[in-house]
């Protein structure tokens, strides 16, 4: 047991990635089953951590006074148009459906009111006689609500939103949204996803606080994707600018931040891209037997933050 010494635990680790393995083929288990398998596989993923939290509140929460969340992950959604009433709605629903799927069950007891409408009303026109999306119990509700001690965040980039339909299957066609990037904002990192937005998670951070009123926030992964450069300076900007913008939303805006993790300390095997994109601190040659591990100038910029409290240069010195 750990629990004597963890005291932050996740039990679901960015339930939406999960649950879109079961509505098209990008993710494994691969189940082409369209938004009726993403639903029904995000209601049942609400469901287990539910329980797990309700566990660990019972048996182990008195004696180790652990702290529980579940990662909530996605980008952040911005009106196209910041003087449009209707793609301000449309940014709203959108971010609704994505972190608020998982969200508004935890802190204010089942799904968002605007996707329930917008799902039931899909549904009918798509001549189904029940809803895409499933119905909790009373029971569930009460299981489900409460259980976060803080909020886990993931979060890497943001999209500009407009009323349509976008044909990217990472993005609720239920929701009636179509996608775009400014092109002011910096170019995508070798993650073509992944387009630096530093002001989006500053936008996000007051979202969150005023949508569930201002809990303790973690955020539990961000970081930048590259080709494994040792001289990673793409990466020391982008936590830079990341970390700039979590500081005016804690200073400017009263955002209850309480941590920041960066992805990741090791290179790893990154969903379907495996090896191929490098988001570490430090270097690992998976053509090694022996995975040799070489700090990059992101480890010690990171290094130097985390022992200053301070946005510092990095010297060259890798050690």
């Amino acid at each position: 047991y750990y629990g004597d010494r963890v005291k932050w635990w996740i039990t679901i680790n960015e339930p939406i990635e999960v649950s879109k393995g079961y509505a098209f083929k990008g993710y494994a288990p691969s189940l082409n089953l369209n938004n009726t398998g993403f639903y029904l596989a995000a209601h049942t993923l609400l469901i287990a951590h539910g329980k797990v939290y309700r566990l660990y509140e019972d048996m182990f929460k008195p004696t180790q006074q652990g702290k529980i969340s579940i990662s909530i992950s996605g980008v952040f959604f911005i009106p196209k148009n910041a003087e449009s009433d209707d793609d301000i709605n449309t940014a709203e629903r959108a971010n609704q459906f994505e972190r608020g799927l998982f969200s508004h069950p935890v802190y204010k007891g089942d799904y968002p009111p605007i996707m329930r409408k917008w799902v039931d009303t899909k549904s009918k026109e798509e001549g189904i006689p029940w809803s895409k999306l499933p119905t909790f119990t009373e029971d569930e509700i009460k299981l489900i609500k409460g259980t976060a001690d803080f909020y886990a965040l993931n979060h890497y980039s943001s999209r500009l939103v407009t009323n349509g339909s976008d044909p990217d299957p990472n993005y609720n066609s239920d929701a009636a949204y179509v996608t775009s990037v400014d092109e002011a904002w910096l170019k995508p990192s070798v993650a073509p996803w992944l387009i630096p937005v530093p002001d989006g998670l500053r936008q996000l951070l007051i979202w969150l606080k005023n949508e569930y009123g201002n809990p303790p926030l973690i955020i539990t992964e961000n970081g930048y994707g590259d080709n494994g450069e040792l001289d990673d300076f793409d990466r020391i900007n982008y936590i830079k600018g990341y970390l700039n913008a979590t500081l005016r939303a804690i200073h400017e805006n009263n955002c209850n931040v309480i941590g920041f993790t960066v992805w990741s300390l090791l290179d790893n095997f990154e969903w379907t891209d495996g090896y191929s994109i490098h988001f570490g601190l430090v270097k690992v040659d998976f053509n090694d037997p022996q995975r040799t591990r070489i700090p990059k100038a992101s480890y010690t910029f990171f290094k130097n933050v985390v022992s200053t409290g301070q946005l510092v240069t990095p010297s060259t010195n890798k050690d």
